[in-house]
């Protein structure tokens, strides 16, 4: 089965061409190394798939025959993604919230020099 077909079969995107788009940007790996939409995959293979900012692993199974529902998922593939992407993305999410809030603008001029003092960028 190819990737793409492969990855709308198991809902890791939404439709296929969302994950074509993907396989063709480089966000999609097997086994480490970039692949085409039209690359087929076997069950033991491992998939790294980058999606919104975490990067995913994929181990597996089966194959399944058409896209399946989502309680049958663990049955075709198996999710190896350690935790640090999880707590990376946290992270992430807490660092954009920490100083200004969405919708507030862009920052004064206090604002950028209180920015500059707090990360100390070295002058050129």
């Amino acid at each position: 089965m190819r990737i793409d077909k492969y990855l709308w079969c198991i809902r890791t995107f939404k439709t296929r061409n969302i994950a074509t788009e993907s396989c063709k940007k480089g966000h999609v790996k097997i086994d480490g190394t970039n692949c085409k939409p039209s690359k087929d995959v076997y069950g033991g293979e491992t998939i790294s798939v980058r999606k919104n900012q975490i990067n995913y692993k994929i181990e597996i199974l089966d194959i399944p025959k058409s896209r399946i529902g989502a309680k049958l998922v663990q049955q075709f593939c198996k999710d190896i993604t350690p935790k640090e992407e999880f707590e990376k993305f946290d992270l992430l999410q807490y660092s954009k919230d920490y100083y200004r809030k969405k919708g507030t603008g862009r920052p004064t001029k206090k604002d950028r020099r209180d920015i500059d003092d707090y990360y100390e960028f070295p002058e050129k």
